[in-house]
């Protein structure tokens, strides 16, 4: 099993969503975060300031699938997310060695 961490930009969401749905996805957590790469960040007028805004706000999904509908769930997020402009966001793919569900203590794919 893997785990997918995608930041992706806050009006991609949607579409992300709806095409891991489609895609047959069963679940998803989405957080609200901040950051910056090579973007650096902005800056914006608030009431004739200018300050700089280096944190971005982004969005990022996690989800779980099995080995085999990794690229396919990967390959989905790529299609939705990206813009083609700097700050389209980051996919991050790690393992994970066990999954269990609390309610019924299922374990493995099974708890997905």
């Amino acid at each position: 099993m893997k785990k997918i961490e995608a930041v992706i930009r806050h009006f991609r969401l949607e579409d992300v969503k709806n095409a891991l749905t489609e895609q047959g996805l069963q679940g998803m957590t989405i957080t609200e975060v901040r950051g910056f790469g090579r973007q650096k960040g902005h800056t914006e007028m608030y009431r004739g300031t200018e300050y700089a805004v280096d944190f971005v706000p982004k969005i990022k999904i996690e989800v779980v699938v099995p080995d085999d509908r990794l690229r396919v769930i990967i390959d989905t997020i790529l299609r939705t997310a990206q813009t083609g402009q700097i700050g389209d966001g980051k996919i991050f793919v790690s393992s994970l060695d066990e999954v269990i569900r609390i309610r019924t203590g299922e374990t493995g794919g099974d708890a997905i």
